[in-house]
């Protein structure tokens, strides 16, 4: 099998055959969630379609009109993965992705350039780099970079895509085993050489001349490892989406805020400090609340053995400010807060018998997670949907301890 993109990263289709086809098993991650996937591995004659390496996703695309889920390298040969069979021998024509390949086309090349101006401006070398989905990172051997330095090397990056300097593919033959280079590798070394500023052994897709990035953004620099600096940036197309992007939600701002975006800052940091005083006021006063219910139940001459009450803006303190009130060693306290038919913290608080009891039961019905000892049961409840059960359960108890005293 051979790449036929080692020359030609423009090629967007290409007609092949199928070498094998063999069932198969792909494990991937959907939405935060690791599933396995079924389907076949296919071996083309030749294909278009890059294999992920070298920092490098892989391609996507269709062979005929199957979609391919992922290519991967095993030694010499592209891996495809497909969800339906294909019959072995027969010509296909294989189609990729363009917008993902040239997305990654502009991010590698984007990379090659940066690492080139970073080592020739300030002698930084890159140690490692990764394309991300959103945004790529490359690792500089450097505890930091200056604002200002930050600001020339984009300045000389862009200059350069200015300038239409080409990059070209040289294949060279492998005579001498290089460093980097993987154990299986087969054929020539592949070098991407953009003109008068760097060439460098690389296996992945290029643009031919640097004109196609457009344009390269550095976003910024975060704290890496091992006294190492991040440097994220976007090439291309990345940046028009991020420019849109940045637009739309300056739109909602001004929308949201009622202030021009020069302002926008300001206005937050004034909300965030009005949001934390009101927080504060609402507390002050839930603690006050909590005191009153509690000495109105303590003040009430008809009041029974057990007290049950639901505050849907309490928190823990309000709860157990109430149960610490209330004499709890006569008394059955159950207490929630939060939603009324989703998710919510509970207290059940009384002699300890009876809450050592019943505790287990109360977290079952509410389908939650807690613990309890001295007379007092709390946790976090997944519903309260069943309150009321809840509730019935423990005036039951109570009825029942009522009569048994009489």
């Amino acid at each position: 099998m051979a790449f036929q993109c080692q020359r030609d990263c423009y090629m967007k289709e290409f007609v092949t055959s199928v070498v094998s086809c063999c069932p198969a098993e792909l494990k991937q991650e959907v939405n935060g969630k690791k599933e396995t996937v079924k389907g076949f591995n296919v071996k083309l004659q030749d294909t278009i379609l890059f294999p992920e390496g070298g920092g490098q996703p892989d391609d996507h695309g269709l062979i005929g009109d199957v979609p391919v889920l992922r290519v991967t390298r095993q030694g010499t040969e592209a891996i495809h993965f497909v969800s339906s069979p294909l019959e072995e021998g027969q010509e296909v024509q294989v189609k990729v992705d363009w917008e993902r390949r040239f997305d990654h086309m502009q991010q590698h090349s984007g990379q090659h350039l940066i690492t080139a101006l970073a080592d020739s401006f300030f002698g930084y070398k890159t140690t490692s780099w990764e394309l991300g989905h959103q945004r790529s990172t490359i690792e500089l051997d450097t505890p930091s970079v200056k604002p200002a330095q930050l600001q020339a090397l984009e300045e000389a990056i862009n200059e350069n895509i200015r300038a239409h300097v080409p990059v070209t593919v040289q294949l060279l033959p492998l005579t001498v085993r290089s460093r980097g280079l993987p154990e299986d590798h087969a054929g020539p070394i592949r070098i991407i050489d953009i003109e008068g500023i760097d060439a460098n052994m690389c296996c992945g897709t290029h643009v031919s001349n640097l004109s196609h990035l457009q344009v390269i953004k550095l976003l910024g620099t975060e704290k890496g490892k091992k006294n190492k600096t991040n440097l994220i940036f976007l090439a291309g197309n990345r940046v028009l989406k991020y420019a849109e992007k940045s637009y739309s939600t300056e739109r909602s701002l001004v929308s949201l805020l009622k202030t021009g975006p020069d302002v926008h800052v300001e206005a937050v940091d004034k909300l965030q400090k009005s949001v934390k005083l009101l927080q504060k006021t609402n507390l002050s006063l839930l603690r006050d609340m909590a005191v009153l219910i509690a000495q109105n139940f303590k003040n009430d001459p008809q009041r029974g053995n057990f007290f049950s009450l639901h505050k849907k803006e309490g928190d823990n303190e309000f709860m157990n400010i109430i149960v610490n009130e209330i004499n709890t060693e006569e008394t059955l306290v159950f207490l929630t807060v939060g939603e009324e038919k989703g998710a919510g913290c509970f207290v059940l608080a009384g002699p300890r018998g009876p809450v050592a009891k019943l505790g287990p039961r109360v977290l079952e019905i509410l389908q939650g997670k807690g613990a309890g000892k001295n007379g007092r049961f709390q946790g976090k409840a997944n519903s309260l949907a069943q309150r009321e059960e809840v509730e019935a359960l423990l005036q039951q108890h109570c009825k029942h301890l009522t009569s048994e005293e009489e």
